[in-house]
């Protein structure tokens, strides 16, 4: 068994799935008009994550080579729908719209995918629920970031909570689409500087 606290720190830095692999993009881009949307499809990926990361782990060895990726997704898909309605049943229904279509997109989300089939299908459970727990809470640092930086800058509000005053000069663009982009390169920018630094 690898170390844990590695391999969580792994999804979290060094293979960050956002700033790092830059996979996932278009919930990334979609839903971080404000840091809750961002915190939301964060945590639901990472809850899909962490448990297909389980699962594939376990079963891996009675699955042929031949339908490896369509199994894969359907164990995928199955967590995907459990959390779909859950949020449906608890998240406030602002947030629920919000993430929309998104939610059920999760499916074919490059990071799940590709953490089953290069993580969880060589390893053991224990070791690809800590692959799950790190990449997750990449994704999810990553998209809260991302989210509060549009959030603060185009809106003046951090979670939905006033900060900078009305008065404020608003830079509206960054909520809308090409607001996400722009944002998304400037911190990738900043997060592999950093990181290389370091390095």
């Amino acid at each position: 068994m690898a170390n844990p606290m590695k391999i969580i720190k792994n999804g979290i830095i060094d293979e960050n799935p956002t700033f790092v692999q830059v996979i996932g993009m278009c919930p990334t881009l979609a839903v971080t008009s404000s840091a809750i949307n961002g915190l939301g499809m964060g945590v639901s990926t990472a809850a899909v994550l962490i448990c297909a990361n389980i699962v594939i782990s376990l079963i891996r060895n009675f699955i042929p080579d031949q339908v490896r990726i369509p199994a894969f997704v359907v164990v995928i898909a199955s967590f995907v729908t459990i959390v779909d309605f859950v949020l449906q049943a608890y998240a406030p229904t602002s947030l629920y719209n919000a993430l929309g279509l998104y939610i059920p997109l999760i499916v074919v989300n490059c990071i799940i995918l590709g953490r089953a089939e290069a993580f969880a299908s060589k390893n053991n459970a224990i070791d690809s629920f800590f692959d799950g727990v790190g990449q997750g809470i990449g994704f999810t640092l990553a998209l809260c970031i991302l989210g509060l930086v549009r959030e603060f800058i185009g809106a003046g509000t951090a979670f939905g909570i006033r900060v900078l005053p009305e008065a404020f000069p608003q830079t509206l663009v960054l909520i809308m689409a090409p607001g996400a982009f722009f944002a998304l390169g400037v911190l990738m920018a900043v997060f592999n500087s950093v990181k290389n630094k370091k390095a």
